[in-house]
């Protein structure tokens, strides 16, 4: 479809997508970052191998594309940004103003995961660095120890060199933004998300090849069903919206930028399939390469930064192969961080009326010193600073996904089913029978879902 420009009320003209293809590849350009590439590998290995892959699986069908369609329908109402989305009127009546608080709150919530997910952009490019400069040398097999060492060297003990590192992924997105939501954001991911794909396929055909990689695949694949239980289901559900990007906005403002015509049903469902997909191969690029050189699959967060090196170093071209995951992980990140940051910059732009350029600038730097500095500094300078018992770098983490991102989710399903009501099943779109079907499960069984989620996660 050709682009089309509606007038918002804002300075500059609002842009559409320029195509279906477009859409879909920016959303699933945002919902496929660290969560897919980084964290849901790390919690494979640590709950059950196939047991966790099993139900993530039905936990995106369960909540996820629901939740999609939630976001969706409240981002193309209005057609403006992730606060505004929550006003006007509906079934007659204006809206209260204390709904935009969802939104607001969804703004606290970028602001926190981006605070530190720039930073892990920061030490995914110092381990890029290193690579090519043969700070880290894996032309021949490490231990745990060397990769350890090299972790608290290069990361926590160099917060000068990972600060330079975040500002350049920080400058990256900068440079990307200034062009707007058709020439910047949409073009770079139509290039981005094929890379992310051939990286991809590159590292899975590299390790399922490796000798001994059936026992990974097996691990992987082959759910131990004594290991699944309601804990680790709901545990699992609240992934779902770390991995989607549920709650913050960002569906929210994508949404808002989509011709009225599209098929949300369609839309939705192919984003959480793709989602599900890539978070699928990303653990084939991982767990097979860790069963053939006998690596434990369970050592957390740190998988990718101190396990995987091991496994590098003992492949033929490790080296190589370990420049091509590490930027395939960059890409992921940039495709995520793009989409996040557009959530506090489309919102400044309209609610302040200021220019596009100025709006970027203004909450990139905030970010940057208010959150990105200080998490970059949590585990050094900083570390005796505590928030809630956690460091600063862990608070944003913990506050954004465990706090803010499920309430504002539960909000913004109760306010689809209680509030909008009829407008909602209007802007779906769909038929009548999956309508009602979608309506009454997000009205009276997703908020339940959602509170069992955030009384876990507490």
């Amino acid at each position: 479809m050709p682009v089309e420009y509606q007038m918002a009320n804002q300075s500059e003209e609002r842009q559409s997508w320029s195509s279906r293809l477009a859409y879909i590849m920016t959303v699933a350009g945002a919902t496929v970052g660290f969560g897919a590439t980084w964290r849901f590998p790390y919690l494979v290995g640590e709950n059950g191998g196939g047991a966790y892959v099993f139900l993530f699986c039905i936990a995106m069908i369960v909540i996820g594309i629901p939740m999609i369609l939630v976001e969706n329908v409240i981002g193309r109402r209005m057609r403006v940004n992730a606060v505004d989305a929550f006003g006007g009127s509906a079934n007659g009546k204006k809206i209260s103003p204390a709904w935009k608080i969802l939104g607001y709150m969804g703004l606290l919530g970028a602001f926190g995961i981006l605070a530190y997910y720039m930073v892990l952009g920061g030490w995914v490019l110092n381990y890029i660095g290193s690579l090519i400069t043969g700070n880290l040398d894996l032309s021949t097999p490490v231990t745990v120890e060397t990769t350890y060492q090299f972790f608290q060297q290069s990361i926590f003990n160099s917060p000068v060199i990972i600060i330079t590192y975040t500002a350049i992924f920080v400058l990256v997105n900068y440079f990307i933004l200034v062009k707007g939501i058709v020439d910047g954001i949409e073009r770079s991911v139509k290039y981005l998300m094929p890379i992310l794909f051939v990286f991809l396929l590159v590292m899975v055909i590299r390790n399922v090849t490796l000798p001994g990689a059936v026992e990974g695949i097996k691990f992987y694949l082959m759910p131990d069903f004594s290991k699944i239980t309601p804990k680790l289901f709901v545990f699992v559900l609240g992934q779902v919206f770390f991995a989607l990007s549920l709650g913050f906005g960002v569906l929210i403002t994508l949404s808002s930028y989509l011709d009225k015509n599209e098929n949300l049903v369609k839309t939705a469902t192919i984003t959480g399939v793709m989602n599900t997909i890539i978070a699928v191969l990303a653990g084939f690029m991982i767990f097979p390469s860790l069963f053939s050189f006998g690596v434990a699959p369970n050592s957390g967060p740190t998988l990718v930064f101190q396990s995987l090196p091991i496994v590098f170093s003992n492949m033929w071209g490790g080296t190589i192969f370990a420049i091509i995951f590490f930027a395939l992980l960059v890409v992921a990140a940039l495709t995520t961080s793009l989409t996040i940051y557009e959530v506090i910059i489309t919102a400044l732009q309209e609610k302040a009326n200021i220019s596009r350029k100025k709006a970027i600038f203004i909450t990139l730097a905030t970010i940057f010193i208010l959150g990105n500095i200080p998490s970059a500094l949590s585990d050094n300078v900083l570390k005796d600073v505590q928030i809630m018992g956690k460091s600063i770098f862990d608070a944003f983490d913990y506050i954004s996904g465990n706090i803010l991102f499920i309430l504002t989710a539960l909000g913004s399903a109760i306010f689809v089913g209680f509030v909008l009501k009829d407008e909602a099943k209007e802007e779906l779109g769909a038929g009548k029978t999956l309508t009602n079907i979608w309506f009454n499960y997000v009205r009276f069984v997703i908020p339940v879902i959602i509170l069992v989620i955030f009384f876990n996660s507490l």
